[in-house]
């Protein structure tokens, strides 16, 4: 958290992710991992950090992101204070606490002797662009991955995507003493902003996913005129859809016509797949079982609103899902921008997170079976079996263990 990795894309003069990356591979490679460094932009790294298994074991992917938002408001945010219990700072939250619980993951990896990889993906952009992760995806595959960002310990296999899209009416400049020879781009954009009120209404008011409800449709910026006394030649209205599985790239271009009603040109832009697995998926099954024995309770298995790089796992044909922090920390108001109490500029997180959260990725690593006594299958995502089970023992932090068997197939 000291060190600024705050996206320069989303804050223009931000510091970018090289400090960060240079420190993480350096922390990995003293740690016994294989290090490989990616660069598919300038001064936007990403590392990956690799625990080779033995062979004849499935893989695993943990997936973290260096970048932060801005701290603008925040009273020194690189300086990590532990308050209370609590660990302040940019990224406290989102998401160097998720990355600290990765990267200690991998490093007990390194040294259990596994069958199976272990491939701990840290990287850039998340919050804009995730170049990171694409760069990621392009070379190294895995056969299941776990995204360490907030879920409160619940377990998140679903979640929105999104598209952005820009609608321009088009007038006719004249001076405003002119009214004959003129005509109203901004007027003309009216109707348009009505047709998109009614849209969301529609969409919302008819939830078609259990676990996300419906989508949305909200109009985000718009501009138009020069001045006061001339008649608009132009207005362009920018605007953001956010959407559900099932949701197409198609559909959604078919909306933004009507919207337009012939009446303005429409130019579909950026845009990310929703995503969502099966609750019955191996992955997701294991991690339920392990957040059960650490919160005392079963998890919830639910659907976030925001978007996140597990949607471009999930799309690479990797089984992945959402799941970190400890639900007992107190982290004050939801402001309502850009992801919520993730993006405020206060981020408290329990000291004890980290901890629990990276000894519950270590244990889809490579867990013990509790139940040894009724001989139960045990199914590992790096593939061990009972007979080829370490021995325990390794600390992962002050009364916690490095459990060595994701029993994934146990009974809920």
């Amino acid at each position: 958290m000291a060190i600024d990795s705050v996206n320069p894309d989303l804050v223009p003069g931000g510091a970018g992710e090289a400090e960060i990356a240079r420190f993480v591979a350096g922390w990995l490679e003293a740690e016994g991992l294989e290090v490989h460094t990616m660069e598919p932009k300038p001064g936007r790294p990403s590392v990956v950090g690799v625990a080779r298994g033995s062979g004849g074991g499935r893989s695993l992917m943990l997936n973290a992101h260096l970048d932060t938002v801005g701290v603008e408001g925040m009273d020194r945010p690189h300086e990590p204070r532990i308050e209370g219990g609590r660990l302040y700072g940019r990224g406290a939250y989102d998401m160097k606490s998720g990355l600290a619980a990765i990267l200690l993951a991998g490093a007990r990896a390194a040294k259990a002797g596994l069958p199976g990889d272990v491939i701990v993906a840290c990287v850039a952009d998340e919050e804009v662009a995730s170049l990171g992760t694409e760069a990621v995806l392009g070379s190294w595959r895995a056969d299941a991955s776990i995204v360490t960002e907030p879920t409160e310990l619940d377990v998140c296999i679903a979640h929105r995507g999104f598209a952005w899209a820009e609608i321009e009416t088009h007038g006719r400049a004249a001076h405003g003493s002119r009214p004959e020879l003129g005509e109203d781009a901004i007027v003309k954009m009216g109707p348009i902003l009505t047709r998109l009120g009614e849209l969301d209404q529609k969409l919302r008011a008819h939830p078609t996913h259990p676990l996300l409800e419906g989508g949305s449709i909200h109009a985000s910026l718009i501009s138009g005129g020069q001045e006061l006394s001339s008649y608009p030649a132009g207005c362009r209205l920018q605007l953001e859809r956010r959407t559900i599985p099932g949701e197409t790239r198609e559909m959604i271009e078919r909306e933004l016509g009507e919207l337009a009603g012939g009446e303005a040109s429409v130019q579909l832009g950026f845009s990310r797949e929703p995503f969502e697995i099966g609750e019955d998926e191996t992955i997701v099954q294991a991690v339920r079982a392990h957040a059960e024995r650490l919160r005392g309770r079963a998890p919830n298995v639910y659907g976030e609103t925001f978007w996140a790089d597990t949607g471009l796992i999930h799309a690479a044909g990797i089984p992945t899902l959402l799941f970190f922090r400890d639900p007992s920390l107190t982290i004050g108001s939801e402001d309502g921008l850009h992801g919520g109490v993730g993006h405020m500029p206060s981020h408290p997180l329990g000291e004890t997170g980290i901890e629990r959260v990276a000894q519950a990725v270590a244990q889809h690593i490579d867990g013990e079976n509790r139940e040894r006594q009724e001989d139960a299958r045990i199914e590992d995502v790096v593939g061990i079996d009972a007979e080829q089970r370490p021995p325990l023992g390794h600390d992962i932090a002050p009364g916690g263990r490095l459990r060595r068997y994701a029993d994934a197939e146990k009974g809920e």
